[in-house]
């Protein structure tokens, strides 16, 4: 009986669970499932870069630009480049020659017309005027007194005190003086012009564009001597400037006179003024095939200079009121309607993002741009119907 029982304690000795054999199976559930699920997860990321397009093929699409323009810009017939030009405009030169020796102006400064400019050096000049001065003077006083003898004699020869001879002298000695008092003052005219030579003046109200003397040099009406100056100043007429441009003989049937325009200065990109068609010169240039136009500003402005680089929009229509302002604009078929609102899609490297915009006027093909955008953004212009907010693209300059 001992024994039976030492027998049944060594067979339950030798009893062991098997741990590995309970863990395992759960432990495989485990990771298959770790497995479905990392695997739905990256069907489902996959699905949805697909659908926003991270993934799907890049899309062609044009991309066109945010800009800001002109109403002007909408009804522009044709366009042309040239200068501002004064067309009254002079180099104001001495009549004589002398030594400059006083110069009253500078460049830019206003001046009325006949205002002095210059003075040269004029003592000889001032000299014979002060001596035709007394030689009037002189040839006065012998008036007066043949004058007086004259009248005597007149007096005389009546009673016949005197000699017929002797009244007829009497009478060439006054017409002798009377002459002599005439050719006095012719003199002194003669010498005043000679001193207003010496003053070089304004032709004209202008304002000076160059000073081309100084004091010190000599100045001649040809310029011709060494290291003289034909000139002193040049002048021109600011209410006189207008923009040459040439225009294309194809295009000149598009032009009429008085025609509204729109100027543009390089100089001032920011501004336009408005303008009209002045003249049509009669020639053409046929070296260049071109006709020039001359375009008048209607509207002053200190600002204009000449010689300024110009463009000119020629217009099919005048300038109405609130139309010389800028602002932000697109082309219209850019633009798609969604949610009841106007959206763009913008163009951001090689992607696009649907932006909302708040929209204004239209005017012809563009449509102003009042939120959303501003100027220089891309957008794409067209947009397919499978673009989609995210997508990328294949861009194609419009």
């Amino acid at each position: 009986m001992r024994g039976n029982i030492i027998m049944a304690d060594e067979d339950l000795s030798k009893l062991r669970i098997d741990k590995s054999a309970v863990y395992n199976a759960p432990a495989k559930s485990r990771k298959k499932i770790i497995y479905l699920t990392c695997a739905a997860a990256l069907a489902i990321l996959i699905g949805f870069l697909f659908i926003s397009g991270v993934l799907s093929p890049a899309v062609k699409a044009q991309v066109a630009s945010v800009s800001r323009i002109y109403p002007s810009q909408t009804f522009t017939l044709l366009n042309a480049s040239g200068y501002v030009v004064a067309q009254r405009k002079a180099a104001v030169a001495a009549k004589i020659t002398s030594q400059l020796v006083a110069l009253y102006v500078e460049e830019g400064s206003q001046i009325k017309k006949d205002a002095i400019l210059a003075r040269l050096e004029g003592q000889d000049v001032a000299a014979s005027r002060n001596q035709a001065a007394a030689n009037l003077d002189q040839a006065r006083a012998e008036l007066t007194d043949a004058t007086a003898s004259y009248n005597r004699s007149k007096q005389l020869v009546k009673q016949g005190y005197i000699a017929r001879s002797d009244f007829d002298s009497a009478e060439a000695r006054y017409n002798k003086a009377v002459a002599g008092v005439s050719a006095g003052r012719a003199a002194l005219k003669s010498a005043e012009v000679a001193i207003e030579y010496t003053m070089i003046r304004a032709p004209f109200d202008a304002v000076v564009l160059t000073k081309n003397a100084d004091i010190g040099d000599i100045v001649t009406p040809l310029g011709a001597a060494a290291n003289a100056k034909a000139s002193v100043v040049t002048l021109a007429d600011m209410d006189s400037l207008q923009v040459e441009v040439d225009v294309s003989e194809s295009n000149i049937g598009k032009i009429s006179i008085g025609q509204p325009c729109d100027i543009q200065l390089d100089a001032l990109p920011d501004l336009r003024f408005r303008g009209r068609t002045h003249m049509i010169v009669p020639t053409a240039d046929r070296t260049k095939a071109t006709i020039m136009v001359k375009v008048s500003f209607m509207d002053k402005d200190r600002r204009i200079l000449p010689e300024m680089s110009a463009k000119v929009a020629f217009l099919s229509r005048a300038i109405g009121e609130g139309e010389m302002k800028s602002f932000t604009a697109v082309n219209k078929s850019a633009l798609i309607t969604k949610d009841n609102s106007s959206k763009l899609f913008v163009v951001l490297d090689n992607t696009v993002k649907l932006i909302e915009v708040k929209t204004g006027r239209e005017l012809g093909e563009m449509v102003e741009i009042l939120e959303g955008v501003k100027a220089g953004d891309k957008v794409v212009a067209k947009p397919p119907d499978k673009l989609r907010d995210g997508s990328r693209i294949e861009t194609e300059e419009k």
